[in-house]
């Protein structure tokens, strides 16, 4: 029996596979969920990995999870990455999520999400955000960080990715280092991210996922923003798909 997490994100779709093969792998969403869903589906067929009724138990989630017609459950982001999370850390924590167009945190106590705060309605502490600035400054996104780990932060105070956008490019205008303007970048995504937290009370262990889940640079200073320690995680950006198969595996609490 396999059992599949399916987390189709809005830049980026994670898949993990339990059971008799184990498999991860991600694949870029692009501009159709429902393509990216079918996409998935051939790949896991290639890979010898049946969905066939009897064979396999597929979860989906989120952003493009009503596109994964073949998925026997469709679960909220929030209780899978918090399923993620938590096997990754192995114990109660706090789960710092940067996505690619929403950040979310969420408190793992007792092995189940007690509480969670969610920004969707911004891109500005996103990935999005470091995608659209590094192309502002014409290099890659891992570049960005490699540059801003050499340069000064350069404040940027714009709450807004458009404006934040202009005012890089007046800073480009004005001649300063590009290793300045990246390390205010990094430092302005991690800004936003700890206000989205400070308010809570942080329990001991917290830790990174999403695509930053394993950049020490972004840790570092999402730590520094937070005054506590953030635990960088190796499989991180994997969380809601590994949370999906793991509640995949565990069908009799979900009815499938």
């Amino acid at each position: 029996m396999y059992y599949v997490g399916i987390d189709i994100g809005s830049t980026a779709s994670k898949v993990v596979v339990l059971g008799e093969k184990e498999e991860a792998f991600v694949l870029p969403t692009g501009w159709n969920s429902k393509e990216t869903a079918g996409l998935i589906k051939k790949r896991l067929q290639g890979a010898a990995i049946s969905l066939a009724e009897g064979k396999a138990k597929v979860v989906a989630t989120g952003y493009g999870r009503v596109a994964v017609d073949y998925a026997d459950a469709i679960i909220t982001e929030i209780t899978c990455h918090g399923r993620g999370g938590f096997e990754l850390a192995g114990a109660d924590c706090a789960i710092i999520d940067v996505g690619g167009q929403d950040t979310k945190f969420i408190v793992i106590e007792n092995g189940v999400v007690g509480d969670f705060v969610m920004n969707d309605k911004c891109s500005a502490g996103t990935g999005k955000f470091l995608e659209v600035m590094a192309n502002r400054l014409g290099i890659t996104f891992e570049e960005l960080f490699a540059l801003a780990e050499g340069g000064e932060v350069l404040p940027i105070s714009s709450l807004c990715t458009v404006f934040a956008e202009s005012e890089i490019i007046n800073h480009i205008g004005n001649g300063k280092k590009r290793e300045d303007i990246a390390a205010g970048i990094v430092d302005s995504v991690a800004g936003k991210v700890s206000q989205l937290v400070r308010s809570a009370q942080l329990p001991e262990k917290v830790i990174l996922t999403g695509g930053l889940s394993d950049n020490e640079y972004f840790v570092q200073c999402l730590g520094a923003k937070l005054e506590h320690k953030v635990q960088a995680t190796e499989k991180g950006r994997y969380a809601g798909a590994l949370g999906a198969a793991l509640l995949a595996k565990e069908k009799k609490r979900l009815g499938i």
